[in-house]
């Protein structure tokens, strides 16, 4: 049976090197890769079917393949890809590399660690790094969930207001990480985020005859798995909402 989380130490000249072995998190990015593997695939045969019905430069097919591997990063990897160009037409054709899907699947979970800090232990220091990489995340939330374009600041107070910004999804985001922890749904809250975000709020608008309208704002209904998530977290939707 596979341990959640397995650690070799090697302390060298004053500094520790921790290789950790994460059953979960190797679960998580092996599902990542497939993902950007299928959806990578899908783009190139799209990029396919353009060349098959219209003439296109080697140039134009060369940037959307460029586009597609930046956005699909995660399982670029496997294909080898090649654009070539005859009697004026751009072709494209590709092949998987094999030895990536095997690197890929020895790698996934697995992290080399370096620290100076020699009195944690193995779980602390890997607690620590999870932690981090939380903290960066929250960091990149506005270009996620919030859908804000990158913003670079000139003035200090509004680089503060930024950061508070950030901790504030930070925190946020350990919270609900801990209500799904409690109720017994595993620690991955982005499961539970993206199921419950596909519940709506919306405005009914009712003319009237004397030219007034009537607005209601109302939420959607949650669908049976959406209460259920709902149920274990302990919250209630409101019916409505006041304006």
């Amino acid at each position: 049976m596979t341990t959640p989380l397995e650690v070799k130490l090697c302390p060298r000249d004053g500094e520790l090197f921790v290789l950790c072995r994460s059953a979960d998190r190797r679960e998580k990015e092996k599902a990542m890769h497939e993902r950007f593997v299928v959806r990578m695939e899908k783009e190139l045969e799209k990029v396919r079917a353009s060349c098959d019905k219209r003439k296109c430069k080697k140039e134009v097919i060369d940037r959307r393949v460029g586009r597609i591997k930046s956005q699909n990063s995660r399982g670029a990897g496997l294909f080898d890809v090649k654009v070539e160009e005859r009697d004026g037409r751009a072709t494209i054709a590709w092949t998987k590399r094999e030895t990536w899907r095997d690197w890929a699947s020895l790698s996934e979970g697995c992290y080399l660690l370096r620290t100076n800090v020699m009195e944690w232990s193995a779980e602390e220091l890997w607690r620590a790094y999870i932690q981090l990489t939380e903290a960066e995340a929250a960091f990149r939330i506005q270009k996620s969930d919030l859908q804000i374009r990158p913003i670079w600041h000139q003035k200090e107070e509004r680089v503060l207001s930024h950061i508070l910004v950030c901790f504030l999804a930070y925190v946020l985001w350990r919270t609900l990480g801990c209500m799904v922890k409690r109720s017994g749904m595993g620690d991955e809250p982005r499961r539970v985020l993206d199921e419950l975000s596909k519940i709506n709020l919306i405005d009914v608008v009712l003319p009237t005859s004397t030219g007034v309208e009537i607005r209601k704002r109302c939420i959607t209904r949650p669908t049976e798995h959406q209460e259920i998530l709902l149920q274990h977290l302990d919250l209630n939707l409101p019916r409505q909402f006041k304006k």
